[in-house]
């Protein structure tokens, strides 16, 4: 009988030492955390970032998009590899009303 308390009292022992300074120590669980902590501070840097990265991406984008087009149709400008055909206004045949030449 004696044995058998000696026996537990050392597993109880064994079981406290792990908690205090094992590696499921209380101190041990709150480094982890201000380690996951750290890192979340990180991961939201990071999204403010990338978030703004990609605003500035879209505005570029949507930039170069609008001074295309009006250095198309404002300024006739077109690309290297592009072929321009102009639009010739509809003549108006003899016999017809102007409304006829009216694109439909």
């Amino acid at each position: 009988m004696k044995a058998l308390g000696l026996l537990l009292a050392v597993f109880l022992i064994a079981i406290q030492a792990q908690l205090w300074v094992g590696r499921g120590s209380l101190p041990y669980v709150a480094h982890l955390r201000e380690e996951v902590a750290a890192a979340r501070a990180d991961n939201d840097r990071a999204r403010v970032h990338n978030d703004q990265l990609q605003a500035e991406l879209r505005d570029l984008r949507e930039g170069l998009e609008m001074v295309e087009e009006k250095a198309r149709f404002e300024l006739g400008m077109i690309k290297a590899d592009e072929v321009f055909v102009p639009q010739s206004p509809r003549t108006v045949l003899p016999g017809a009303s102007a409304s006829d030449a009216a694109p439909r």
